[in-house]
């Protein structure tokens, strides 16, 4: 399991509609290999495929993406107890709340460095 002071921070998510799996393997820190399989483990991750089985992401997929990813490497979850945390209705609030923010608070940031 990764430490809480190794983990890096994980860059904003652009303003796009759709994103690659190369694009997402970036702004996730997780191998392409990874996402693939995940896709098969998490029935909520859903990729839109188009020509040649090529998956295309959209921005509620990289943020689950991000929850999976803070689960299993943050948060220690297995992948069957991830697959339960994100199932259950009684879901942990604060973790959701907290990823939130610090989404915004990158978004902004970004924004921040586009002004300047």
């Amino acid at each position: 399991m990764l430490e809480p002071n190794n983990i890096q921070e994980l860059p904003p998510i652009p303003v796009k509609r759709y994103f690659t799996i190369g694009e997402v393997s970036d702004l996730c820190a997780v191998k392409p290999h990874v996402l693939r399989y995940w896709e098969q483990e998490f029935p909520q991750l859903k990729p839109v495929k188009r020509r040649g089985n090529r998956r295309y992401y959209q921005r509620h997929d990289v943020m689950m993406i991000r929850q999976i990813r803070t689960l299993l490497y943050e948060q220690g979850y297995t992948i069957g107890g991830a697959r339960a945390h994100l199932n259950s209705d009684v879901s942990d609030t604060d973790a959701k709340t907290s990823l939130i923010l610090q989404q915004l608070t990158s978004e902004l940031e970004e924004i921040l460095q586009v002004l300047d």
